[in-house]
């Protein structure tokens, strides 16, 4: 019985989005970013040599379309990149009102958000008073700290020795519809942040805010302060049921690697497997070995746009692509006849873009199982019911196989 893997490289788009010009980082529109057309130039103007060297080298991912996709969606044409394809390849549009995660997961699954997000303004303070209170008093402090727009990385290192001195907690967001809420993991106490994000997440998920995340860090101000992967994310549930309930409610097993769970709610998942890119690889690599006939692994690799994307490090970006390039054909040996293997992303995160949010862009649709050859331009909602095809289970929703 046929498996699916359904691979989500966080923000590694194509450019394209027809509408990114309705989409802004600071004052000025997404129009024109690219994430992997602008590395693959960063590249091979030696801009991305930091741990690297030379044209981005992705012969795997390339051999399954991505250039072509890349070009398809945007007209670029990347270098280095556009190897005849041996595999499926295409290039996916979104329709959600954001350029975020719940929304690329959600309508990749087969449900498009149905509302407008919830944004927090870029000011000092961005959160409204009566969810600043209510924060602090389910934290059991006199207050928070930041309340603003910030980088999760500075942020942590703005406020972190006034955090463990005052114990408040620091709570930011960005230009996506999220609340993020770092805390000392010693300090504060990992268990504790874990429970304020739960005790605070109806609050903001009945204002629409998609996530508040737990951002737990540890260090010392005198050592510096680092994230721990002990992150997560409290989404709002998807307004209907989605690819994971689908499969599921079919009698099969579904699988999550990385964030997934957090982002569906657990909703439809049945085995959860988390941990850094290269601890959730390795979990990838045992599922292609030990999943059950008839299974769906969705997986999610966070830190192409946590690490790279938002700190806009075209050469981290670059390795992580080439590191991912060289495990999947480790990978594709492996599946079995009769497996599909789908890769693609849940927006963009252009590096070489002004400001630190995500780019809203098309996303690369390239699968490894089915034949070669271009699907052309599909959407998002697509994906979900291409793979439920595959798998031969009843989908629900928009969506149309592109097999």
């Amino acid at each position: 019985m046929a498996r699916a893997f359904l691979v989500v490289i966080d923000s590694v788009g194509i450019g394209g989005a027809p509408d990114a010009d309705k989409f802004y980082n600071g004052s000025l529109p997404d129009t024109g970013a690219n994430t992997v057309g602008h590395i693959a130039e960063g590249c091979a103007e030696a801009r991305g040599e930091e741990g690297r060297s030379g044209p981005l080298n992705l012969p795997t991912l390339d051999a399954l379309g991505l250039g072509q996709a890349v070009t398809l969606a945007s007209g670029l044409t990347a270098p280095g990149l556009g190897a005849e394809p041996t595999g499926l390849w295409g290039a996916a549009t979104e329709v959600s009102p954001g350029k975020d995660t719940p929304s690329g997961h959600w309508e990749l699954a087969g449900v498009p958000v149905p509302w407008d997000w919830h944004y927090f303004p870029d000011q000092q303070p961005s959160f409204p008073e009566e969810l600043s209170k209510h924060i602090a008093q389910h934290a059991g402090t006199d207050g928070i700290l930041a309340n603003c727009h910030a980088s999760g990385t500075q942020v942590i290192a703005d406020f972190g020795a006034e955090h463990i001195r005052s114990g408040w907690p620091i709570c930011y967001t960005s230009a996506d519809s999220v609340l993020q809420i770092a805390a000392h993991e010693e300090h504060f106490g990992l268990d504790r942040l874990l429970q304020l994000c739960q005790d605070v997440a109806p609050y903001l998920h009945e204002m629409k805010v998609g996530r508040v995340i737990a951002r737990p860090f540890i260090g010392s101000e005198a050592d510096g302060f680092t994230r721990t992967t002990n992150r997560h994310d409290y989404a709002i549930a998807p307004p209907s049921a989605t690819l994971c309930d689908w499969v599921q409610g079919a009698g099969r097993k579904v699988y999550g690697v990385g964030k997934i769970g957090d982002i569906f709610s657990m909703r439809g998942i049945d085995d959860l497997r988390k941990g850094s890119d290269e601890q959730l690889m390795v979990h990838l690599k045992d599922l292609v070995d030990e999943a059950e006939d008839g299974s769906l692994v969705f997986a999610n690799f966070v830190e192409f746009d946590s690490l790279y994307g938002h700190r806009r490090d075209i050469s981290g970006y670059a390795r992580a692509l080439e590191w991912f390039d060289a495990e999947l054909a480790s990978i594709l040996p492996r599946l079995r006849a009769d497996d599909m293997l789908v890769i693609t992303a849940d927006h963009g995160n252009d590096p070489s873009w002004p400001g630190t949010d995500h780019t809203r862009e098309r996303a690369p649709v390239l699968i490894a199982g089915k034949g070669a050859g271009s699907i052309g331009q599909v959407a998002f909602v697509d994906v979900a019911a291409s793979v439920a095809a595959h798998l031969d289970v009843a989908a629900e929703g928009p969506g149309r196989s592109f097999l």
